[in-house]
């Protein structure tokens, strides 16, 4: 039997459109209605999961489903910079941001490092494969970038050249300690 995942990146927030570090923002009006047209054209699953982030809370609800929180699938913390712009952090703090691009295992902001969220996706992902169901989660750019590169075994350096869109879809099926990437898109679209 195979595990299958459907991670779908929580709707818009005004720190996404202002792209800034997040905080525990909703979802702003225009992701409010993008998550719930797509109500009703999911795939049926044996159980949804979100991150505790009200962003990603939000983004099931507007989908129609009542899901389990995960701690595992909780997004970066970014420390003293969430909440703020990423422009205003550059210019207030370049070097620190230019080690945080270039090293995974940084942590200028005092948060969660790169290396450490992709073990923490690490170990949730292998904990899925015992389980032979489909599940749809709604969490973050950062964990669903993480997912990837344990999916194909990629380095953590690759983890800033992935792009993760608000409601994209990404899916994986798994078994026997490997994980396969199938696809990567729309949440609307009908492959899922």
């Amino acid at each position: 039997m195979t595990a299958r995942l459907i991670l779908i990146c929580h709707a818009s927030t005004a720190a996404v459109r202002s792209s800034s570090f997040p905080a525990d923002e909703p979802l702003d009006q225009h992701g409010e209605a993008s998550a719930a047209a797509l109500a009703g054209r999911l795939p049926s699953a044996d159980r949804w999961l979100t991150s505790p982030e009200l962003r990603a809370r939000d983004t099931a609800s507007a989908l129609g489903f009542d899901a389990v929180v995960e701690q595992a699938l909780r997004d970066c913390d970014y420390g003293s910079w969430s909440g703020r712009s990423f422009e205003d952090v550059c210019a207030r703090e370049p070097n620190a941001v230019a080690v945080w691009l270039n090293d995974p295992a940084a942590t200028p902001h005092g948060g969660e490092s790169i290396l450490r969220l992709i073990q923490r996706v690490a170990d949730w992902l292998q904990g899925e494969q015992a389980h032979h169901r489909r599940s749809i989660v709604v969490t973050h750019p950062a964990v669903i970038r993480a997912v990837i590169l344990c999916a194909i075994g990629a380095p953590a350096e690759c983890f800033w050249r992935i792009d993760i869109a608000p409601l994209s879809a990404t899916g994986l099926s798994g078994a026997a300690g490997r994980w396969n990437l199938s696809f990567a898109g729309s949440a609307g679209q009908d492959r899922l």
